[in-house]
């Protein structure tokens, strides 16, 4: 899966930088860089920041190489590679995605950007949903709450609820780009999908405090 995840990075930079040179002599000087949360544009900036989404993608496909080999002892992601690159190939997606999203808009072409994101990040939080139950304790994937950091009990419960959670949010916002919803209805949905297993960590966590059961997950 790492092989995947270099060739994976390799290929998606290699297209939207190769997007974003094909069309930037065509752009206008200023280009849209702000939506409000009507979905209209709100800010404009100067052409040449086209470039920062693949900068952005290039930083992010080294930080997610190298922080395995950052990791302390007891928190390395040594039990889940697989589920880590995939993690990390899925993020760089929402990445392009949003490239495509922002050429296409400084293009002149009509978009509600707020329910394109909604749409994309639901997508994510499918894929991650998926694989979160998979996920063991670490400093960089997953619900990483005190709680859930502290005991791993508490971690491998709350990643069971995230997967379903993050799921079923991320499955609504899809649905409700595609139904044209207001954009806060996505974006909503995507952010309760997230934060209900942060809640449920300190919920459960003191549940089994109570009960003297901390330490033997």
């Amino acid at each position: 899966m790492k092989t995947r995840f270099m060739w994976w990075t390799g290929l998606l930079l290699v297209l939207t930088v190769g997007a974003t040179l094909l069309v930037y002599g065509s752009l206008p000087a200023r280009i849209p860089a702000h939506w409000n949360a009507a979905g209209a544009v709100d800010a404009y900036g100067p052409r040449a920041g086209i470039f920062t989404e693949p900068l952005v993608m290039l930083a992010l496909a080294l930080l997610w190489y190298w922080l395995p080999v950052l990791s302390p002892r007891r928190f390395t992601v040594d039990g889940f590679e697989d589920t880590w690159w995939f993690g990390g190939m899925a993020v760089l997606g929402l990445l392009a995605f949003v490239q495509a999203m922002l050429l296409w808009a400084a293009s002149g072409g009509a978009l509600d950007m707020g329910r394109a994101l909604a749409c994309g990040l639901g997508v994510l939080m499918l894929l991650l949903g998926n694989v979160m139950g998979k996920v063991r304790r670490n400093f960089w994937l997953g619900v990483r709450t005190p709680w859930t950091l502290a005991d791993e009990g508490v971690w491998y419960a709350t990643h069971r609820l995230a997967a379903k959670t993050m799921v079923a949010g991320g499955l609504l916002a899809v649905i409700a780009a595609l139904a044209r919803l207001p954009a806060w209805t996505g974006t909503a949905l995507v952010l309760a999908g997230a934060l209900v297993p942060a809640a449920y960590s300190l919920v459960y966590y003191k549940r089994m405090e109570r009960a003297g059961r901390l330490g033997q997950g």
